[in-house]
């Protein structure tokens, strides 16, 4: 036998021994410990890449949404948010994986009862914990698909407002009151995003039926190109204004639409600097919107007068009740 061979079974023959198991134990340990830093460093590389490219990738093109800084931090959140999730799914598989077979090193006999004990315990979860599993899901496809990002304006149909985190298991809503509603993602059937891509401001505006409707209609066109020019508007409307005509028409107004195409998150500023900047055109025009509340009121005060109340009768005097005697007769 040489020295080789020699080393070799004495190898063996200590890892057969006392300490042979610890050790197993430990190496056991050592490698997933490297293997689950190595898989994390790559998530992150890739996190990290993923990121930078979105970050240099910064356009203010209006029509260019694709490649809009808003669209960048939306990237930069969905990969961050899918680097923790992965990274997490990799430490409790490793963890998993090594408790198994440092169980299956410690005893043969007790893999098989641990095998069982694991399967019962997953079942119990499963039911316990089904909600908790559910919303995981729900909050994975909502940030993969990019259905909602921080800053987002939604409406959830529990509630609506603006994003202000979006967690794996919930999702963080502030209303217009200041309210912070906590949404389990596994209870948000539908997501209506106010806040993606582009957006439409819609005005109707009621004038009197007595106006010139196709004077109304050049002023306030000419109002809307008027604003899209200036330099502090330009980047935010999208495209041409337009007026898309008579809207409703009765005894008293003429309802007209003005439509614009603006950016999404710029739509509530350019709807009130277009009302503001139409009353200005409208006092220019010399058209007054009609008081369809007092018109009412008038209506209703011209109307017949409530009859006069019904005179006080008098009391009824109760009958005179009986005699005892009169009643045994």
């Amino acid at each position: 036998m040489t020295n080789w061979d020699s080393f070799v079974a004495g190898f063996a023959a200590f890892f057969d021994g006392f300490w042979g198991k610890p050790i197993e134990i430990l190496l056991i340990i050592v490698v997933a410990l490297v293997v689950r830093a190595i898989l994390l460093v790559v998530i992150r590389r890739v996190v990290n890449r993923v990121v930078n490219g979105a970050n240099r990738a910064r356009d203010h093109d209006t029509v260019s949404l694709a490649s809009s800084p808003l669209a960048a931090v939306r990237i930069v959140q969905r990969t961050r948010a899918l680097g923790s999730v992965l990274s997490s799914v990799v430490t409790a598989a490793l963890v998993l994986v090594a408790v198994i077979l440092i169980i299956s090193t410690i005893s043969q006999q007790a893999s098989g009862a641990f095998s069982l004990i694991t399967a019962a315990l997953g079942a119990g979860l499963g039911f316990g914990a089904q909600n908790i599993v559910k919303d995981v899901l729900n909050g994975l496809a909502m940030v993969s698909e990019d259905q909602l990002g921080v800053g987002d304006v939604i409406d959830t149909g529990f509630a609506t407002g603006v994003v202000e985190s979006v967690g794996i298991r919930t999702t963080q809503i502030r209303d217009v009151n200041g309210t912070l509603w906590y949404v389990r993602n596994g209870e948000i059937l539908r997501v209506g995003n106010l806040s993606q891509g582009w957006a439409r401001v819609i005005i109707d505006l009621a004038v009197p039926y007595e106006s010139d409707v196709e004077a109304v209609q050049e002023k306030m066109l000419a109002t809307a190109l008027a604003m899209q020019d200036d330099e502090h508007w330009k980047r935010v409307i999208l495209e041409r204004p337009e007026i898309w005509g008579i809207e409703s028409i009765s005894a008293e107004a003429v309802v007209i639409r003005l439509v614009v195409k603006t950016k999404s998150g710029s739509k509530d500023d350019v709807a009130r600097e277009l009302r503001a900047l139409l009353k200005v055109a409208l006092d220019q025009l010399g058209v007054k919107l009609p008081a369809l509340n007092s018109i009412l009121l008038s209506t209703y005060e011209r109307g017949p007068k409530a009859p006069p109340k019904a005179p006080p009768t008098a009391p009824v005097k109760p009958a005179p009740k009986a005699s005892r005697r009169a009643t045994r007769t």
